[in-house]
């Protein structure tokens, strides 16, 4: 038996062991807007169910939550090959997802590569673990496309930083425990003034307002910062060297993103939906000009599979995600909306339906998923300056004036 083989017979023996009974089976389950922090972990929401709680203690002492981790910072210390077979066993046994965070999608990467040691001790096995709930300080309301535009001051006032400003657009704020931010630090200059900084979201000043969207959700807040005061040892990375990590991070966040998906549309499959709406006719989906679109749109998410697949390789030889995540982050966007809209159009009039006893819960999330949809190809860098990126970075075109 090969190592690989006998680290594979280790991994299932461990999942049927540690796997509580209430969860088997469960597969991974979708975020709600109160925040499920079954999923998501943090010391400010309650658990729905002890045993998800169990779930992620057993997965992050075994640092499983970041496979590949460093063990000295609470991560699985494994391959790339031994973490592949973690996720097959687990997605085999059906198991829910242990921890789903901004702080293992993002901010963690970064730290490994830009904080401190002390930093790195302090916060990354907190992550792992799920005892800290992280949110994201990007965008302003002045300052969305163009990022490196911000203006949230943070001044040196000798033994600590004093921060005022605000953020917008800051998924679930309302819930998380702390904040990575990008902050001025120097206002003679643009992205060579800007500072990434770590703050409890329970500090003096700090307030949170949900914003409600079309979809009738409101994962998203507005954040406010009045003189708050953040310790020093909590910049990371250099003093006006934030712009840097920024771009790093917004590389993690878009390869996430579109690795992931999107989701949407409750969970109804496409081409089921399209059946039992439209009906065959001689074995073929009825509606022969819907049938096109959606056989085309099959054939772009194959494509867009076998792409992300392509990228990832690449990044592990690069040892990190390179500026072709745009590329899928532009893509998933695009493909989120398309299916989205194709399965309202396939329920018919059954697709625009609000609440009311007359729609099928499916029926409603199609809905507001098609709605939240419309936010993909903002959220995580706009489609345009993801295209940007792509024709600089990807593609090697430069403007002509």
């Amino acid at each position: 038996m090969s190592d690989l083989e006998s680290f594979r017979s280790e991994v299932k023996a461990w999942i049927a062991a540690n796997l509580p009974a209430s969860l088997k089976g469960s597969g991974a389950r979708a975020l709600t807007d109160e925040g499920d922090s079954s999923i998501w972990g943090g010391r400010r929401v309650k658990w729905k169910n002890p045993d998800s709680k169990l779930w992620l203690e057993r997965m992050g002492a075994k640092g499983w939550t970041a496979p590949t981790w460093p063990t000295q910072y609470g991560g699985g210390g494994l391959s790339s090959a031994e973490a592949r077979i973690v996720e097959q066993e687990l997605a085999k046994a059906q198991a829910p997802q242990a921890l789903a965070s901004f702080g293992i999608w993002m901010l963690g990467p970064v730290l490994l590569e830009y904080a401190t040691e002390e930093q790195k001790m302090e916060y990354l096995p907190k992550i792992v673990r799920g005892e800290i709930r992280w949110c994201q300080g990007y965008s302003e309301p002045g300052a969305g496309s163009d990022l490196a535009g911000l203006r949230t001051q943070c001044v040196d006032k000798g033994d600590h930083y004093l921060i005022n400003g605000s953020k917008i657009w800051t998924s679930y704020a309302n819930y998380a425990d702390w904040i990575f931010c990008l902050v001025r630090t120097d206002n003679t200059k643009k992205h060579e003034g800007i500072s990434f900084i770590l703050f409890d979201m329970n500090s003096p000043g700090v307030e949170t307002r949900p914003i409600k969207l079309i979809s009738g959700n409101s994962p998203f807040c507005e954040t406010f910062f009045t003189d708050v005061k953040v310790p020093k040892n909590q910049l990371v990375g250099k003093l006006n060297g934030g712009w840097e990590i920024a771009k790093r991070l917004l590389q993690y966040e878009r390869q996430n993103i579109s690795s992931g998906g999107f989701g949407g549309g409750g969970g109804y499959d496409l081409e089921d939906a399209a059946k039992d709406y439209i009906g065959l006719e001689h074995g073929k989906l009825a509606d022969a000009d819907l049938r096109a679109r959606i056989t085309a749109h099959k054939m772009e998410q194959r494509a867009f599979g076998l792409t992300v697949r392509r990228i990832q390789e690449e990044s592990k030889s690069q040892k990190g995600p390179s500026p072709a995540t745009s590329i899928i982050k532009y893509a998933a966007a695009k493909l989120n909306q398309d299916r989205t809209e194709l399965l309202v159009e396939a329920m018919g009039h059954q697709g625009l339906g609000w609440d009311g006893e007359g729609y099928k819960p499916e029926e409603i999330m199609a809905m507001r998923a098609m709605l939240r949809a419309k936010a993909n190809s903002i959220e995580g860098g706009t489609s345009e300056i993801n295209l940007n990126v792509v024709s600089k970075r990807v593609l090697g075109l430069l403007d002509h004036q």
